[in-house]
């Protein structure tokens, strides 16, 4: 139930949701004072948040810096969430990945760089699955495919968002045997490690970050990055809000 309220209540802050409502009420009283200023205040914020500048400037502040490969230490367990695969696209044989892939090609360097031994992918089906598969073997199955040995692999998919991450793969280790005590590398996107870290932090893991996943880039002074509206731009404050949000109801909640 938690799942899908969130869920509502992210959809109803979302930028373009509200930029469609002052828009859509603005030209309905069109004709009084009061309809002509809120048309126009939906018109500016779908401006603002189109721009490509200012949207990329909110995501760089916001993104924590990525990590030198040579820089992270050895660790025995690198736990990766999901949320990268195409889940509405069925398929056994191959992983349809969305934005976000690097949470697992990272991981995979990691891997092959000798700085992760084992590979713990968290994560489920997620809302209103169409793929009977969960995305931890989505995931296992391109790891396997690349060559990793199976025992190198290890999944939980179970959780249904990133409080159950944290709390499923405790007891995913427990029930393994696996010395929660130690230190593990903990693998998301940038936008999403500050909450991960939270919700790792209160079930009692240790991490170290990895970010990955860059929304943001390095800032460009250009004419078309001040003048031209982006759809990418809005869906990259989509992101913000939503795990804005998600920050202030998990610590309302107690999961971070």
């Amino acid at each position: 139930m938690f799942f899908y309220l969130s869920q509502f209540l992210s959809f109803l802050a979302m930028p373009l949701t509200i930029i469609s409502l002052l828009i859509v009420i603005g030209a309905l009283y069109v004709k009084k004072k009061w309809g002509k200023r809120i048309l126009w205040t939906g018109i500016f914020l779908l401006w603002f948040f189109s721009n490509q500048f200012i949207a990329n400037q909110a995501m760089l502040a916001w993104e924590p810096e990525f990590k030198a490969f040579t820089a992270v230490k050895n660790h025995e367990i690198g736990i990766v969430l999901t949320g990268v695969t195409n889940m509405s696209k069925t398929a056994y044989d191959r992983t349809f990945f969305n934005k976000g892939a690097d949470r697992i090609t990272h991981a995979l360097q990691l891997y092959r760089m000798g700085k992760i031994k084992k590979i713990l992918i968290t994560g489920g089906q997620g809302l209103n699955p169409v793929n009977p598969q969960s995305e931890a073997e989505l995931l296992q199955r391109f790891l396997l495919m690349t060559g990793v040995p199976a025992e190198d692999v290890m999944i939980e998919d179970q959780a249904k968002n990133t409080a159950q991450n944290a709390l499923f793969t405790k007891e995913f280790f427990k029930k393994n045997g696996i010395n929660t005590e130690q230190e593990f590398l903990l693998i998301t996107s940038a936008f999403h490690m500050y909450r991960a870290k939270g919700c790792f932090d209160k079930v009692g893991l240790n991490t170290t970050t990895f970010p990955t996943d860059y929304y943001s880039h390095d800032t460009k002074y250009d004419f078309p990055s001040f003048v031209y509206p982006s759809p990418s731009s809005i869906e990259n404050w989509h992101k913000l809000v939503k795990e804005w949000i998600g920050i202030v109801v998990y610590t309302a909640v107690g999961y971070m």
